[in-house]
C-alpha cells in the first residue's frame, strides 16, 4: 500500500479538547481593538519607487506635503524615483493612551518595485469615525528583496510591503468607560450552548454564587455588582484564568488548494462501501506535413493525425469501511483504500453525501 501524504491532524479548535482559560475562548464586552488606516509617502527609495506618469496621486500629495513644508513647486516638472504612495494599517489596542506607541504595516499602492530602506513621513491614521487617533511615521521594514539585470529579474519576498514596530504614536484615545459597566456580556468565539452553560457554571463557582447567567449560545452575562468587585477590571481579571473545558462539534476541514485534511476528535462514519478507480482520458494532436517532390507541381498540405486513448489505473475495488466509533478507526478505515490525498477529499464528500459521515463538512 502506497504511504498516503495525507495530513489528519488532530487540533485543539477541532477536538474535545482539555481545560481552556476562560479569556482565551471569549472576548469581553467592551474590551477590543480599533482599526486605523492613512494614505501616505514613503521618501529615500533607491529609484524604486512610483512611476509618476502612471501613478499621478504619487505626485499629487507630493506637491501637497511641499507645499505645507513651505516648499513652492506649482507649475514644476519634477519626477522623482525615490517616492511611493503607500497606504498605512494598524490596530489600536483596547484601552491606549495619549502618547503610547503601535506597530503599523505598510504596504504600496502604486508600481513601486520596493519599500526597502524607505522612511515613511508623518501621516495621520483615521479611524471609521474620520477622527485622527494616531500619527505614524519610522523606517520601513520591507519583508523582501529585488534584483535584476539587463534581462531578468528575481524577487523573494514582499519588497512592496513592510512594518514599523513601535512607528505611530497615539494622539487620541477612544471614548470608553469600563468602570461604567453594571453588567458585563461575554462573547463566545465558538459559540456553543454545551461551552456556554460550562463558562456560566464556572464563574457562579468562582465566586459561590448566581453572579452569571447564558444568554444564549454565544453571550454569558456577568453582574458585576454582584461580584462586589473594587471595579469592572477587577472582576475581569478574577474570571479571565478560570479554566473552561470547551465543547466542539465533529467537523472535517478541507483545503483543496494543498490537499489537507483535518478532522477533529468526534468525527464518525457509518458502516459504508467504497469503490474508486481512476480513468485517464488522453488526446494528442501530431499532424504532418507533407510536401511536393522538388520541381514538382503541386501545394504542401498539412495532414491532421490524431492519437487517442483511454486507460484505465487499477482501483481498490469496492471496499468496506465498518462502523468507527473513534478517530483513529475512522483514520485506518480511510487509509485502508490506499488512495492520494486529493481523491479522499472526493470520497469523503460522497462519504457525506450518501449519509454516512456524522461531521460537519467545511471546504476551503
Amino acid at each position: 500500500m502506497k504511504l498516503l501524504a495525507l495530513l489528519l491532524i488532530l487540533l485543539p479548535g477541532l477536538t474535545r479538547a482539555g481545560a481552556i482559560r476562560l479569556k482565551d475562548l471569549v472576548d469581553f464586552d467592551g474590551v477590543r481593538g480599533n482599526d486605523l488606516v492613512g494614505y501616505g509617502l514613503v521618501v529615500g527609495l533607491n529609484g524604486t519607487g512610483d512611476g509618476l506618469r502612471n501613478s499621478p496621486f504619487t505626485e499629487e500629495i507630493m506637491s501637497n506635503i511641499l507645499e505645507r513644508l513651505g516648499v513652492n513647486v506649482t507649475g514644476e516638472d519634477f519626477r522623482p524615483k525615490n517616492v511611493a504612495a503607500v497606504l498605512v494599517t494598524a490596530s489600536l489596542p483596547p484601552f491606549s493612551r495619549v502618547g503610547s506607541q503601535i506597530d503599523i504595516t505598510v504596504s504600496a499602492i502604486g508600481d513601486s518595485k520596493s519599500l526597502l530602506g524607505g522612511t515613511l513621513i508623518m501621516t495621520p491614521l483615521n479611524a471609521a469615525d474620520g477622527q485622527i487617533y494616531a500619527v505614524a511615521q519610522g523606517t520601513v521594514l520591507a519583508g523582501g528583496a529585488v534584483a535584476e539585470g539587463e534581462a531578468a529579474s528575481v524577487v523573494t519576498g514582499v519588497p512592496t510591503s513592510g512594518v514599523i514596530p513601535a512607528g505611530a504614536r497615539v494622539e487620541r484615545e477612544i471614548d470608553f468607560e469600563l468602570s461604567a459597566l453594571t453588567q458585563l456580556r461575554l462573547a463566545l468565539r465558538e459559540p456553543d450552548f454545551t461551552t456556554a452553560g460550562r463558562i456560566e457554571s464556572a464563574i457562579n463557582t468562582e465566586f459561590n454564587q448566581a453572579v452569571a447567567i447564558m444568554r444564549d449560545s454565544g453571550t454569558v452575562e456577568l453582574n458585576v455588582a454582584a461580584t462586589r468587585s473594587v471595579s469592572t477590571a477587577h472582576a475581569i481579571g478574577r474570571i479571565e484564568n478560570i479554566l473552561v473545558q470547551p465543547e466542539t462539534k465533529a467537523r472535517v476541514v478541507v483545503d483543496q488548494r494543498s490537499g489537507t485534511i483535518v478532522m477533529g476528535q468526534d468525527v464518525r462514519i457509518s458502516r459504508v462501501a467504497v469503490s474508486q478507480g481512476n480513468l485517464t482520458l488522453t488526446v494528442e494532436e501530431a499532424p504532418i506535413v507533407v510536401q511536393p517532390n522538388p520541381f514538382a507541381r503541386g501545394e504542401t498540405v498539412v495532414v491532421p493525425r490524431t492519437v487517442a486513448g483511454i486507460e484505465e489505473e487499477e482501483g481498490t475495488g469496492l471496499a468496506e469501511l465498518p462502523e468507527a466509533a473513534t478517530l483513529s478507526e475512522v483514520v485506518a478505515g480511510l487509509n485502508a483504500l490506499g488512495v492520494s490525498p486529493r481523491d479522499m477529499i472526493d470520497i469523503l464528500k460522497t462519504i457525506k453525501a450518501a449519509g454516512a459521515l456524522h461531521a460537519e463538512f467545511v471546504v476551503r
